[in-house]
């Protein structure tokens, strides 16, 4: 019988392994989801795939799951990062969300010259990270890195890594599924604030050798949008899709 609930936990996972539940954990499974001894939960951890677990001890405070049997493996995404500059919380929580789900390996914050928003809380997008790959069923959970400057970044941007620039003053001027030099290996996808890239900052990026300037089509998408739309272009032309 499968588990029904599913938990991410930082703990080695693999046969015979017991596995120790914090306060938090505990109480999500035994006093929210009501589960007992016996009951089956699945567990992943981003390294050791999904396996079926029992419940050994229940308490308020804590309690022990027992590995039963591998169900899924551990399925990696494709070397693709995310990179975006953090708007309103909530529809940054959504981007992190959705980048989680479709597969982005990495999660990468950058504040650009006209970003609104110049704090995050790497710890909170992390866990939204967690909960989205819970939730759909994910073995792996991206990274969220810290807060940085788009410069910063791009100062040492890696030679192999090709770059989507999706460039909102290209609207309607040049699809993805048009770049004849697209080719797999590790990618990137960059979508700008609000306000748009700055002039210093498209011209950087329009010179990159690894960069290609791309339109989302023939309308200016919010950022949130502009993320899923990008990222499911990308997935159906170069990931596993």
């Amino acid at each position: 019988m499968n588990a029904k609930v599913r938990l991410y936990v930082d703990h080695p996972l693999g046969a015979g392994q017991t596995v120790p539940l914090d306060r938090d954990q505990a109480h999500y499974l035994f006093g929210v989801m009501r589960l007992s001894v016996g009951a089956r939960v699945a567990l992943f951890n981003g390294r050791d795939g999904e396996w079926q677990t029992e419940v050994l001890e229940a308490g308020k405070r804590g309690g022990v799951l027992a590995c039963v049997a591998q169900s899924k493996p551990l399925q990696l995404p494709p070397d693709l990062w995310l990179i975006f500059a953090p708007i309103k919380k909530a529809r940054t929580d959504f981007i992190v969300e959705k980048a989680a789900e479709m597969g982005a390996a990495r999660i990468l914050p950058v504040a650009t010259d006209f970003t609104n928003s110049e704090r995050i809380r790497q710890d909170r997008l992390q866990a939204h990270a967690v909960e989205a790959a819970e939730q759909c069923g994910g073995t792996y959970v991206p990274e969220v890195a810290e807060l940085q400057k788009l410069s910063a970044l791009l100062d040492h941007w890696p030679a192999e890594r090709q770059l989507m620039f999706c460039d909102e003053a290209e609207v309607g001027q040049r699809l993805f599924l048009d770049v004849a030099a697209a080719s797999a290996g590790p990618w990137a996808i960059l979508i700008g604030p609000e306000g748009g890239f700055s002039d210093a900052e498209r011209k950087r990026l329009h010179a990159m050798e690894q960069s290609h300037v791309v339109s989302l089509g023939p309308r200016i998408l919010r950022a949130d949008t502009a993320a899923v739309a990008a990222m499911t272009l990308w997935q159906k032309r170069l990931g596993d899709w």
